[in-house]
């Protein structure tokens, strides 16, 4: 069974190198040796650092997909799918901000197919949440005088900024911390005239 953590223990020992040294200025026989394996062993499961790097976000997407789909699938009104879908979006970023960060500042490192493919999946993500917003709109919930891309933007302008200020060791918890931003954004959101 031990097989199965190789690629677990690579991942790790990457995004800690990454995030302290930077992508480019990080080899992959460091990426090894941190991680104990054999350069054999690595390449057994990522072919690439370029392949490394994209797994590393690729798990973030895939795993707030998931969480997004089962969300909008557990239905409810639009307020409580948005709110749901934003505190499980910010509390995921910041169980792997390390990988966010690490991540942010490398995309443009990515070979052009793979910053393609990573575009595409956020897009898509982006479009089911901006669907969500564009389903308030028309119940007369949120605002309509701002576009909704811009809507979109501003929320995960405050996920991406996470990493700069959020501090595990601070004095507020991950689930407090998205809550209370995932509040004012729906404040943001909600028009001035609906009934609350």
């Amino acid at each position: 069974m031990k097989d199965s953590h190789v690629a677990d223990d690579v991942t790790r020992a990457a995004v800690d190198l990454f995030a302290r040294q930077g992508y480019a200025n990080t080899s992959v026989q460091q990426i090894v040796e941190a991680a104990g394996v054999t350069k054999g062993a690595m390449y057994h499961y990522f072919e690439s650092k370029d392949d490394l790097l994209f797994g590393i976000y690729e798990k973030l997407l895939s795993l707030q997909k998931a969480h997004l789909d089962q969300i909008i699938a557990r239905g409810g009104s639009v307020d409580d799918v948005l709110r749901a879908v934003c505190v499980d979006v910010l509390e995921t970023s910041i169980d792997h901000m390390q990988e966010g960060a690490v991540f942010f500042r490398s995309l443009n490192m990515l070979s052009a197919p793979r910053q393609q493919e990573v575009t595409r999946r956020r897009r898509g993500y982006h479009d089911e949440f901006a669907e969500l917003i564009s389903r308030g709109q028309s119940e007369g919930l949120y605002r309509t005088d701002i576009p909704v891309a811009m809507l979109v933007a501003h929320f995960f302008s405050d996920v991406h900024y996470l990493s700069h200020w959020y501090s595990p060791e601070g004095p507020e918890n991950k689930t407090l911390v998205a809550e209370q931003l995932t509040d004012l954004f729906l404040s943001s959101l909600r028009r001035t005239d609906a009934a609350h």
